[in-house]
């Protein structure tokens, strides 16, 4: 045996050359299966080895008591046959340097291991069913074979061939081609030593022989743009926020308090890390009493000026500000206290980079390949082949990725009627019906109606939300329930009123004395208000782009825009539904957002002259969410009829709304808004039975809020004076341009 390693180490004879068509596949990056042709082989007279390092001066194969050079056998390839009984564990030497000892590395070879990805993931990815499918496909550091590396696996059903480029390859995926897994169009390579921090692309050649550099579709981590690479990533994150996740299930969110805070993570406090975001944004949250937040997109996107709309990594939080650890570590401290995470979350569309989805491996493949469906007409991007078993299974399993591995509470998903509709945006000739002659993307349907029911049986707690903007039946209806249109509902927690969102704003756009005329835009949500299980929507869509901040839709002088803010929002807190204001409203910004620096924080600065008039609107939004979370009245009834009763919805000459909120005891709350310039003493208004007195709990015309302080601060007595149908009434005192509630004594 001695002799036979020391003539082997001497003299390794010539291996049969490849065929000329597999040499040449292999070299161009186009081979199928490159297993077969580099690695270590058994053959008759021993085992031959074969390798690929481009640039190589030298190869030698190491194993245990032989060391033996190969031939070189031109073009990177190296070979030799070993006169050894069986294939033995070995690391190949490398030698680049011109002379003897220069530049040398050694590795363990990638061709030596067998798929580091099983049958079942296979199985499941083919039937479009993998509902973890980031632990299989993208790039994972695993032990394989006794060797730490990290496993590759993309899928690319029309590419040629599929090499991994890398820092850990200067960028040139020559010696690292990849395996095709047959017929599931999943192409797989396990390399070992590459691990954490390493950044690497996807070489595809096309159909047509054409070569592209692609991102990671399933990529974790990314390099911060504009760099594009994926990134390979291992999670460290100890989760500590078992006592939220423990009772997240407590209450179904439709009947509790829910009042969200939404943020655009990047400009909220501008260069603040997801690390130091979480020592300010919890605290600041928490004292202004939301919910939760809602976090405009998080998953990484080439182009700041998006929000983040436009995605291209849909696997990875944005690397803008910082890992995905610690993101997590940001979702943790909301959690810790006590606030929900909402994310923005888009598979209505992705953009046309030629190193992300577009045409991923030389053929429409995310996207339809009928341009009628694929193209976006309004925001030059690609829509999703929801029709297509493995692009449905990339989004369904990207929405449970985002609720399992980051613990989000829940998924506010994007532009949900651009999905539904066939002729969205589009002119006849433009797109073409389904099935049936209708205009109904019946995919789409489908898609949304088995992403809400994963994502809800997968992660109880969780609830989904849709920005859906029309009349669609059914939103939020339970996907086995069908409704008059004959479709299943789309299974949806909870859908952004945006009916309510317009008309009410199109109502306080005018001045007062013009009002009466538009009455109507404020009592209309009551007509549908039940139809949904709703959210009501100040968002960062209604603050930019010309339409002002929301203070400054408001008519009139800095006074009377500041008291219409105000009582705008004592209106919407006590309207069915839950609420949700953007950043920057909740102290009166006069401008419009910007991505660029966010909120105009100086506003509330104390050496700001006018700082108090801001600081007093941010004294109120407190001051709502905490009465809000305390009145079950104001939200364990906002889908149910019998949670709300008009008590004065008519009064157009006055501006004057008024209206109660019942919790399921039955206790009531009383709103009262009064839309006008004008002090209107004892107006009076019906109130039910069984409650012989009534006390304010709150007045947006607080002096603290910045109001002029015309107050109730006596207790109403209930008068047997018939007033609204009911036997009893109050007569209170109606700041000008305010919102008082009250209760019972």
């Amino acid at each position: 045996a001695e002799a036979a390693r020391a003539e082997a180490a001497a003299s390794t004879p010539q291996a049969p050359p490849l065929d000329d068509g597999d040499r040449a596949r292999l070299l161009h990056g186009e081979h199928h299966d490159p297993h077969g042709l580099l690695g270590a082989h058994p053959v008759p007279v021993g085992v031959l080895f074969r390798a690929l390092r481009p640039y190589a001066r030298e190869v030698t194969v190491v194993a245990e008591g032989v060391t033996a050079e190969l031939n070189d056998d031109g073009d990177g390839l190296f070979s030799g046959v070993l006169p050894l009984a069986q294939v033995p564990p070995y690391t190949l030497r490398v030698r680049y340097g011109s002379a003897p000892g220069e530049d040398v590395v050694e590795v363990r070879d990638p061709y030596a291991f067998l798929p580091a990805l099983g049958e079942l993931d296979l199985h499941l990815i083919g039937e479009g069913r993998h509902e973890q499918l980031w632990t299989a496909l993208g790039s994972r550091v695993m032990e394989h074979g006794g060797v730490t590396g990290t496993r590759f696996a993309v899928w690319a059903p029309n590419a040629r061939g599929v090499r991994v480029a890398g820092t850990f390859n200067h960028w040139d995926g020559t010696a690292l081609p990849m395996r095709s897994l047959g017929s599931s169009g999943v192409w797989e390579l396990f390399v070992p030593d590459v691990g954490e921090g390493d950044a690497y692309k996807y070489d595809i050649c096309t159909p047509e022989g054409h070569h592209s550099q692609r991102a990671d579709p399933m990529a974790r981590q990314t390099e911060v743009p504009p760099a594009t690479a994926s990134v390979v990533t291992v999670s460290r994150h100890e989760w500590r926020d078992e006592q939220w996740l423990a009772h997240r299930t407590d209450r179904p969110v439709h009947a509790a308090p829910f009042s969200v805070y939404e943020v655009h993570l990047a400009s909220w406090r501008p260069g603040l890390t997801y690390r130091q975001l979480a020592e300010q944004l919890p605290a600041y949250v928490k004292e202004l009493g939301f919910t939760h937040v809602e976090l405009m997109p998080i998953a990484e996107h080439p182009f700041g000026g998006s929000w983040g709309y436009q995605v291209t990594g849909f696997y990875a939080p944005t690397s803008r500000m910082g890992s995905p650890d610690d993101f997590k570590f940001l979702v943790d401290a909301l959690h810790r206290a006590g606030i929900g995470v909402v994310v923005d979350w888009v598979p209505a569309h992705f953009p046309k980079d030629d190193w992300a989805l577009a045409h991923f491996d030389g053929r429409p493949l995310y996207e339809p390949g009928d341009s009628r469906k694929a193209e976006h007409p309004d925001w030059g991007t690609l829509t999703f082949d929801y029709g297509r078993t493995e692009v449905r299974n990339f989004l369904v399993a990207n929405a449970v990725y985002w609720c399992e591995e980051f613990h989000i509470d829940g998924l506010r998903v994007d532009a949900v009627a651009s999905m539904l509709y066939l002729d969205y945006s589009r002119e006849d000739g433009q797109w073409a019906p389904n099935e049936h002659g209708g205009r109904e993307n019946l995919d789409a349907v489908r898609f949304l109606q088995e992403m809400n029911a994963t994502v809800y049986r997968r992660c109880p707690g969780v609830v989904t939300i849709a920005e859906e903007s029309t009349a669609w039946d059914g939103v939020t209806r339970a996907t086995h329930h069908v409704g008059p249109g004959g479709f299943g509902g789309l299974g949806f927690g909870l859908k952004w009123n945006m009916g309510w969102m317009h008309d009410s704003l199109e109502y306080m756009a005018k001045e007062p004395v013009h009002r009466k005329y538009h009455h109507n835009d404020m009592t209309f949500s009551m007509v549908y208000a039940y139809s949904e299980n709703y959210v009501l929507p100040i968002s960062h869509d209604e603050v930019v782009h010309g339409k002002r901040s929301l203070v400054s839709k408001m008519p009139g002088d800095w006074w009377q825009q500041r008291a219409d803010h105000r009582a705008y929002l004592g209106f919407m807190w006590a309207h069915p539904g839950k609420q949700l204001l953007f950043m920057g409203q909740e102290f009166a910004q006069g401008a419009e957002w910007s991505e660029s620096h966010g909120p105009d924080w100086w506003l509330v600065d104390p050496a700001y002259p006018a700082a108090d008039d801001h600081r007093g609107v941010r004294e109120l939004v407190a001051r709502l969410n905490a009465v809000y979370r305390e009145t079950p009245a104001l939200w364990e009834r906002d889908t149910e009829p019998e949670g709300f009763s008009w008590v004065e919805g008519g009064a157009a000459e006055d501006n004057v709304f008024a209206f109660l909120r019942f919790s399921r005891s039955g206790e009531p709350l009383l709103a009262v808004s009064n839309f006008s310039p004008v002090v209107r003493e004892g107006y009076r208004l019906g109130v039910p039975d069984g409650h012989a007195g009534w006390t304010e709990v709150l007045n947006t015309d607080e002096a603290r809020f910045g109001g002029s302080d015309v107050r109730t601060k006596d207790v109403l007595e209930a008068e047997p004076v018939a007033a609204q149908g009911r036997a009893l009434s109050v007569c209170p005192t109606l700041p000008p341009l305010s919102t008082v509630w009250f209760r019972p004594v």
